[in-house]
Formats: C-alpha cells, sequence, structure tokens
C-alpha cells in the first residue's frame, strides 16, 4: 500500500479523506497549510500527494514548484473549476484534477489509477491461499491457476481496491456492470457466491446487514 500526503486545510474533508484512505491498507499524513508541506517533503518518503490549491502559508500552484523536485504523482483537490485553472494544474505536472464536491469511491478509483502508473508492482494481493496479480489479470490459488469470467475478476478487483469498505449491490453494479446495466441486483449476490467458492473465501467476503459487501482482509 502507499504512503500518501493530504494537504487540505478544511478539516472535516481532510478526515474524511484519510479515515477512507486508511480502510483500504494505505499510510498517510495530514497537512493542513502550504508552508508544512515543505517540511513534510524533507522527512518522509511519499508515494503520492492529494494536493488543495487554496490553502493558507502557500497555494497549491506555488507548492508544485517545490514537489516536482521530489518526483512524487500529485492529485489536486479544489473547488477551483474554471478551465484555465485545470490547464494550470496539469501543465504544472498534476496526475489528475479533482473538482470539489467529489465522491469518496471516485477519489480512491483515481488514486488507484495514478499509483498503478506509479508503482505497477503493487499490483499484487494475497489473501489466504489466493494471489491475485491485479496488473496481470491472473488469480492463482496454492499456486494453480483459477478460471475466473472477465466480469468476476472485475468485480473481485473493485472488491480488494476497496476493502473494508461497504459496497452497496447498487454500487457494485455502477462500479462493475456499468451505469446502463438494467438488470436484476441479485446478479451481484451470483458473481459474489462464485468468487467465494472458486478462491476458497467463505469468510472473506462479508454480508453487510444484507445490504452490500465488503472484502475483510482481517478475518
Amino acid at each position: 500500500m502507499a504512503n500518501i500526503l493530504v494537504v487540505e486545510d478544511e478539516k472535516s474533508i481532510n478526515d474524511l479523506i484519510t479515515m477512507n484512505l486508511k480502510l483500504v491498507g494505505h499510510h498517510f499524513c495530514k497537512s493542513y497549510n502550504g508552508t508544512d508541506v515543505i517540511q513534510f517533503l524533507k522527512q518522509e518518503k511519499f508515494d503520492l500527494i492529494l494536493l488543495d490549491i487554496m490553502l493558507p502559508g502557500m497555494d497549491g500552484f506555488e507548492l508544485m514548484q517545490h514537489i516536482r523536485a521530489y518526483n512524487i504523482p500529485v492529485i489536486f483537490l479544489t473547488a477551483k473549476e474554471s478551465l484555465s485553472d485545470r490547464i494550470t494544474g496539469f501543465e504544472l505536472g498534476a496526475e489528475d484534477y479533482i473538482i470539489k464536491p467529489f465522491e469518496i469511491l471516485e477519489l480512491l478509483a483515481r488514486i488507484n489509477v495514478v499509483l498503478r502508473r506509479a508503482k505497477p508492482s503493487d499490483d499484487l494481493f494475497v489473501l489466504g491461499e489466493a494471489e491475485v496479480k491485479l496488473l496481470e489479470r491472473q488469480v492463482l490459488k496454492n499456486d494453480q491457476p483459477v478460471e475466473l469470467t472477465a466480469r468476476e475478476f472485475d468485480l473481485l478487483e473493485v472488491l480488494i481496491r476497496n476493502r473494508n469498505i461497504a459496497l452497496s449491490r447498487e454500487k457494485l453494479l455502477e462500479l462493475v456492470w456499468g451505469y446502463d446495466f438494467l438488470g436484476e441486483t441479485r446478479t451481484v449476490d451470483v458473481h459474489i457466491r462464485q468468487l467465494r467458492k472458486k478462491l476458497g473465501w467463505e469468510e472473506r467476503i462479508v454480508t453487510i446487514f444484507k445490504l452490500g459487501y465488503r472484502l475483510n482482509a482481517e478475518v
């Protein structure tokens, strides 16, 4: 998992982001102003920075001049939504530019995309006797290949990348099947049962109050 610096002066937003980073297994540091970021960069190694633009002390655009020397990928999280601001962000070297308000699951998905580009070797997940190579879309159990359908693997990847977060059937349909899926939500249950059977994860994929699912790596 990654070590992420969250630079956001609104405490409630900072807490929301870091709480969800912790849930999916990332480490993090919090910063509430631009000035402290310089010191953080000198003291610790980060895999990613989530950076607000309007900050006390030094704004996000100014900070990019310092961050580039450390070659750390940056995602801007900001209320500045004009085209000129977005262009400036990308020209300064940001990997992504997300406008507030945002959905936390979308943020986590975009974080995963950036981390995959920066650290492709981290795309290995091991739980019990199963080993999942996300980049190669390959699954092994006791070192033997496990045959999954494309949809089963897509579902497995979403569960892995959002582990310890309860995802409703409707959210899983949106993330795995797409917005235009018009089928019965129980199709999620069928695919979950297949994953449990094939991977031997009967107790690993937890049903939360019968409303959704969570992959629990701690069971």
